[in-house]
């Protein structure tokens, strides 16, 4: 269990990311997204939130107020738009592999220096081991090699490479080559070619790595609960003022039904998602939680988004207005952290290894 009330500290930075994503992120989308980049007055006014810092341990300068005060703003500029979370957040994710790992000397050398610049980028990648067609990263000896089909960025300077194991920096040896990308547009999209790159730095740090993996799911978590917050939102107050056969189209059962069932999905994965975060902030393990609030929020967007467009029917469909794009938005955020199945995964051993320590519990008393 938690405390759901945040606190005033959270509250109070909430509200501040609210009003930022209202007045700025919510009315330029489109702008973001034709340019596929955010402009320097845009990056330098989030810059000046100070938000950068707001995970980093006190004693590094920063605010170490943990993962659930992260989640809290990630679903208000998810609300906003998702896209531009990502390009506003340059260090982003990356920033748990090195934490979780590396320590706080990494942190110091790695991270520090970029906070004061807001154009700075760190792209994360994992590597599920597994070669594909599409997909193969080999890591041989202090080298990489390989491709990345896709990441949501046009660019960075640092390459952080999270697998099972551990995570490798990478700083040279790669390139980027822009895509047209379909969500995230305002992040931009690029396909990453690492020929012969060398590893600058590695950690073989199983549990750590598995650490940085769930705080990364919860990262797109939180963004995915913004896009279905607002698209269920959306949704809602056009049905109360579609008139049809005489009343609001949300006043006929089917689709009343249905507004209600779109809100509870929402509702639901926020707080999977805020319970995994405390345990992470109390020291409790929080894979598990992680992984089962990333699914039930992909699931949760995957039914929320495409719902929301049909009760606007075909307009939904049309650039006019952003139905279309919160569906995109939300298939295009599931991918990433290793996606879905391998979430699924690892829920399903943690239930795997309960049952097995239920099942030997109950042998014992029963001798």
């Amino acid at each position: 269990m938690f405390e759901l009330d945040p606190g005033e500290d959270i509250t109070l930075i909430v509200d501040m990311v609210q009003r930022f994503a209202s007045d700025i992120l919510s009315q330029q989308y489109r702008d973001f997204e034709a340019d596929k980049a955010l402009p320097e007055a845009v990056l330098n006014s989030y810059a000046a939130l100070g938000l950068g810092a707001m995970e980093l341990p006190e004693t590094l300068g920063g605010a170490g107020l943990g993962s659930r005060a992260k989640c809290a703003v990630l679903e208000e500029l998810g609300h906003g738009d998702p896209g531009a979370a990502l390009a506003l957040d340059g260090i982003g994710p990356a920033l748990y592999a090195i934490a979780e790992l590396g320590g706080d000397n990494a942190l110091e050398n790695i991270i520090l220096p970029r906070l004061d610049n807001p154009a700075a980028r760190i792209a994360l990648i994992w590597d599920d081991g597994k070669p594909q067609k599409q997909h193969s990263l080999q890591r041989t000896g202090d080298q990489y090699n390989g491709t990345v089909p896709w990441l949501p960025c046009s660019d960075a300077d640092l390459l952080i490479i999270l697998d099972r194991q551990g995570a490798s920096v990478v700083d040279s040896g790669f390139a980027f080559t822009p895509l047209k990308g379909s969500g995230l547009r305002a992040a931009g999209a690029a396909e990453v070619v690492l020929n012969n790159a060398p590893i600058i730095e590695r950690w073989d740090k199983p549990a750590a790595a598995a650490r940085a993996l769930a705080k990364w799911q919860l990262y797109i978590a939180a963004l995915l609960v913004g896009v279905s917050r607002v698209a269920a939102d959306t949704s809602r107050e056009y049905a109360m003022e579609r008139v049809a056969f005489g009343k609001p189209i949300a006043h006929h059962q089917a689709l009343a039904f249905l507004i209600v069932d779109m809100r509870t999905a929402v509702d639901s994965s926020r707080l999977l998602v805020q319970d995994a975060a405390c345990r992470a902030d109390a020291g409790q393990a929080f894979e598990e939680a992680a992984a089962t609030a990333f699914v039930e929020a992909i699931e949760s967007a995957l039914f929320v988004t495409p719902n929301a467009l049909q009760i606007f029917g075909g307009q939904g469909f049309m650039q006019d207005l952003p139905l279309e794009k919160y569906m995109r938005e939300a298939r295009t955020l599931g991918l990433l952290a290793g996606g879905i199945d391998l979430a699924k995964e690892i829920a399903g051993q943690a239930l795997c290894e309960l049952d097995s320590t239920v099942e030997l519990s109950a042998l014992a008393l029963a001798e």
